[in-house]
């Protein structure tokens, strides 16, 4: 990140505190169902850790890595899945949890090959929501912060696969 300024966006306790929040919606509004809750690698690793020990529910948890093909900063929406997942959720409630929904494109063709799959339900559930960058329609169920532009790492967000393992998150701005 050279020539560039890291500035701090969240901190710990604040993101901490929207966990919770997010923890016990999913808590109410699940009562008595069993969850899978499904993470997408790799940025949501920490977040998606944090949320299912702030759910009061009994839960399983899988995990699915996906790339999109595009220019570095704007996606092509084609998906291609690098791992998937390994429990069947025909006729589950599942809840997909990302770390930041941007332009929505693939979370929008994830959403729609889960869907394939005929859960009993399926919700989205992430950290952070670009509203402002969405070029597809696709709306979380729960969402932890809203903003607006702005590149940040940080809590498993990353630059090159580095900075996922700051505590707080950080807007990087130029210097």
């Amino acid at each position: 990140m050279n020539q560039n300024q890291l500035k701090l966006l969240y901190s710990k306790d604040y993101i901490a505190e929207q966990v919770q929040r997010l923890g016990k919606e999913i808590t109410r509004d699940h009562p008595g169902s069993e969850l899978v809750m499904v993470c997408i690698l790799k940025g949501s690793f920490l977040f998606f850790a944090d949320l299912v020990r702030a759910i009061d529910a009994t839960l399983v948890v899988d995990f699915m890595r996906v790339a999109s093909y595009g220019s570095e900063t704007q996606t092509s929406g084609i998906v291609e899945v690098r791992k998937d997942l390994e429990i069947a959720i025909a006729g589950r409630d599942v809840i997909i949890v990302e770390d930041i929904i941007d332009s929505g494109h693939t979370l929008r063709t994830l959403y729609n090959m889960l869907l394939l799959r005929n859960p009993r339900s399926l919700k989205i559930c992430t950290l952070i929501d670009k509203r402002s960058r969405r070029e597809v329609v696709v709306e979380a169920d729960y969402a932890g912060i809203t903003m607006d532009d702005g590149f940040i790492i940080g809590y498993g967000l990353d630059f090159d696969e580095r900075y996922r393992n700051l505590a707080d998150i950080f807007v990087v701005e130029p210097a």
